[in-house]
C-alpha cells in the first residue's frame, strides 16, 4: 500500500529531473545491495529538511533513518549535493533564457544560532548572535551559486575571501559581485586583484528614514527568505560545517527541481 505523501515529497515531474543526477544506487555502496527506493530516501531528506525534525524523529513509513542519513552523509563526503545544485542552477538558468553562467552575483552573510550539538561557533558582535554565519553568493535570480557557513565570529570582509576563493576559477563569466557596505574597504581591491572582478557597494542612503528596498541588495535578501521556509535552518543544528552547507544546497535544489518541474 501507497503511503499518504507529504507536503515536501516530490511529485513525478520533479523526480525526473532530479534522478538522472543522483549516483547509481548499485555503485554508491559496497557490498550491500540497494534496499530502500532511492526516492524514497531522498523524499525522507526533504521531509527532515522541511519540518525541521531530527534525524531519528523520521516517520516510520520512511525507510530507516539510518540509511537516510547514510545517503546524505555520503552524498555530503563526496561532493553530490554541491554538483546537483550547479547543473540544476544551469538548467533553470537556460529554462528562464539566460547564459548558463551568471556575469554577476550577490554576496551576503545570515548568522544563526547554534544548538546543543556542538561543533564551531562563534559569537557575532554586531547581531548579538553566539552561533555560525552563512556567506552565500546568489546569481541575479536569486539561485544559489555557492555557501560557506563558518563562525560568527569571522568578520564579514574575512568570510567573503573564503566564499570568492572558493568560485573564482569556475565562474569564468563573473565580472561583477554586488555587496553591503559591511564589505567596504580593502576588500575591493583583494577582489579585484585575487579574481579580477568588481566588488561594487550598494550603499543606504543617510537621507532615507524607514524601510527602503536597495538595488540588487534585495535579491539576496529574498534568497534567505526562501531557505527560512526549512525549518531545519531555522538555526544551525549540525556538527559540522560541511553538514550545514549541504542542508542549504539540498533546499535550493528543492525548490529548483520545483521550478524546472513547473515550467
Amino acid at each position: 500500500m501507497k503511503r499518504p505523501a507529504y507536503p515536501s515529497d516530490l511529485n513525478d515531474r520533479e523526480w525526473d529531473w532530479l534522478s538522472q543526477h543522483l549516483p547509481d544506487p548499485k555503485v554508491s555502496r559496497r557490498g550491500n545491495p540497494q534496499w530502500h527506493p532511492l526516492r524514497e530516501i531522498v523524499n525522507a531528506i526533504f521531509y527532515l529538511l522541511r519540518s525541521g525534525c531530527a534525524w531519528r524523529m523520521l516517520p516510520h513509513d520512511f525507510p530507516p533513518w539510518s540509511a537516510v542519513y547514510y545517503h546524505f552523509r555520503q552524498w555530503r563526503l563526496n561532493g553530490t549535493w554541491e554538483e546537483i545544485s550547479a547543473v540544476l542552477h544551469e538548467d533553470v538558468r537556460i529554462q528562464a533564457g539566460r547564459n548558463p553562467e551568471p556575469s554577476a552575483c550577490i554576496i551576503d552573510s545570515q548568522s544563526v544560532k547554534t544548538t546543543e550539538v556542538g561543533g564551531m561557533r562563534g559569537y557575532d558582535a554586531g547581531k548579538k548572535v553566539s552561533g555560525r554565519k552563512r556567506h552565500i553568493l546568489v546569481d541575479t535570480m536569486g539561485l544559489l551559486v555557492a555557501v560557506v557557513v563558518h563562525t560568527a565570529d569571522i568578520q564579514d570582509r574575512d568570510g567573503a575571501k573564503l566564499l570568492l576563493q572558493k568560485v573564482s576559477k569556475w565562474l569564468p563569466r563573473l565580472e561583477l559581485v554586488w555587496a553591503d557596505g559591511g564589505y567596504a574597504g580593502q576588500l575591493i581591491q583583494w577582489v579585484s586583484d585575487t579574481c579580477g572582478w568588481l566588488l561594487e557597494i550598494v550603499r543606504r542612503s543617510d537621507d532615507v528614514k524607514g524601510f527602503k528596498v536597495l538595488p540588487r541588495r534585495w535579491v539576496v535578501e529574498r534568497t534567505f527568505a526562501w531557505l527560512n521556509l526549512n525549518r531545519r535552518l531555522s538555526k544551525d543544528y549540525e556538527r559540522l560545517t560541511k553538514t550545514g552547507e549541504s542542508m542549504i544546497y539540498a533546499a535550493m535544489i528543492r525548490l529548483m527541481v520545483k521550478r524546472l518541474a513547473r515550467s
